[in-house]
């Protein structure tokens, strides 16, 4: 029996109960759908975070305190207070590697604009900020660095605080108060919109750290040191520079641990695709057990089907038919329903995704690869579940099915 004649008799067979036969093939689209829908999610998370990263630039630093340890009890990182406004100064200034340098600090406050307030968080940053972070001013200007020497207080808002504050009225130029202290705005940033769906990047105001300092927060230490080097080739030139300068500057002794850690956005970058990565796997996985259900189910119609059909069987084997010719059948039957069901899978999977992301306004990708993989699989399970079954109904003997009623 050719493989052309055995697919049409698998297909009048599935024809007679076809609504059977879709309530079987059922568990393949929903499970083959939902490992595309899945997969789709996590790869449009990795894409997306990735693309946050890369909006910030490759060659971005950044300088935290360490961890300070007391009778053998460490206080996890930033704990320390030892970075210092002479620091960044020094970083600027010797490490030739070296581009731009942002002082930082940060904090939370009520912010008031006549009848309307906000809570938004406040970053106390140095004049080259923007250019550091790949964030343009799009109303206005940001602060010079005259302004951040003479602690003025001045504010370059968020799209997001700009919105709730003002309502679409021109904010450059008006005054805001934080925690009760008049700042004049002078420019609105570019809409940064959210942060792989977990904050708002767009809800913050950015004002000199040197007033931060002294009329928000109270300290004279500042909290972390944002770098930005020459040029991606040289960003490992520059976070050694930085090493050695701050380990001087420190007085750390050879051998002794830092009192600081400076890390790469590409590290960085590189453990947050890890993480989407594994959620994408995890994703999949998860959604792969209705495969397994979808498969299961396929069995159980299978051996109901052979049980229905023993005297079809008997009469077959009766007029020449081998038992590969048996099992064959049975077995195409099997994975005619599983590719069917792949199919209308690979449509619903595809479908869902679009949906998700229009009405839940999350990225998700596609790609060619999980269709492949989920349509294979979809496959693989017909094969895989419907061999026992074929093969029992291979094994029949002839006289005896001729005989069952």
């Amino acid at each position: 029996m050719n493989i052309i004649k055995t697919s049409k008799v698998a297909l009048r067979a599935l024809g007679r109960n076809k609504m059977r036969s879709f309530l079987t093939a059922l568990g393949i689209i929903i499970g083959v759908g939902a490992v595309i829908a899945m997969v789709s999610i996590g790869q449009g998370a990795k894409v997306e975070v990735e693309g946050r990263f890369e909006s910030m630039g490759t060659n971005l630093l950044f300088v935290r305190p360490g961890s300070r340890s007391y009778m053998g009890r460490h206080g996890g990182g930033g704990t320390y207070t030892n970075l210092k406004e002479a620091d960044a100064q020094a970083i600027l200034e010797n490490c030739d590697a070296v581009k731009y340098v942002s002082p930082n600090v940060n904090g939370r406050a009520q912010v008031v604009y006549q009848n309307k307030n906000w809570n938004t968080s406040i970053y106390g940053v140095g004049s080259s900020y923007p250019e550091i972070r790949n964030w343009a001013v799009e109303e206005g200007t940001f602060f010079a660095e005259s302004q951040v020497r003479s602690s003025q207080k001045v504010a370059v808002l968020g799209s997001e605080v700009s919105e709730n504050l003002f309502e679409g009225e021109d904010p450059i130029g008006q005054v805001i108060r934080i925690n009760k202290n008049p700042f004049r705005v002078l420019g609105v940033l570019e809409s940064k919109g959210e942060s792989g769906g977990f904050f708002n990047r767009d809800d913050m105001i950015a004002i000199p750290y040197t007033t931060a300092q002294k009329r928000l927060l109270g300290i004279d230490h500042i909290q972390s040191i944002d770098v930005s080097a020459i040029s991606t080739t040289r960003t490992n030139e520059a976070m050694a520079q930085i090493e050695e300068l701050l380990r001087i500057r420190h007085k750390i002794a050879p051998g002794a641990e830092d009192d600081f850690n400076v890390r790469d956005m590409a590290d960085i970058a590189e453990s947050a695709s890890e993480a989407t990565q594994i959620l994408t796997i995890l994703l999949g996985g998860i959604a792969s057990i209705s495969l397994l259900v979808g498969g299961i189910g396929i069995m159980n119609i299978m051996l109901v089907s052979v049980t229905e059909r023993i005297r079809e069987i008997g009469i077959r084997m009766s007029v020449g038919a081998k038992e590969r010719d048996i099992l064959l059948q049975f077995l195409t039957e099997a994975i005619v329903l599983s590719v069917l069901g792949g199919i209308l899978g690979v449509v619903l999977g595809v479908g869902s995704s679009r949906l998700i992301s229009h009405f839940a306004n999350m990225k998700t990708l596609v790609s060619l690869g999980a269709i492949a993989l989920a349509f294979i699989f979809s496959g693989s399970v017909g094969i895989f579940f419907g061999f026992y079954p074929a093969r029992k109904a291979s094994k029949l003997d002839p006289i005896e099915a001729l005989r069952y009623e």
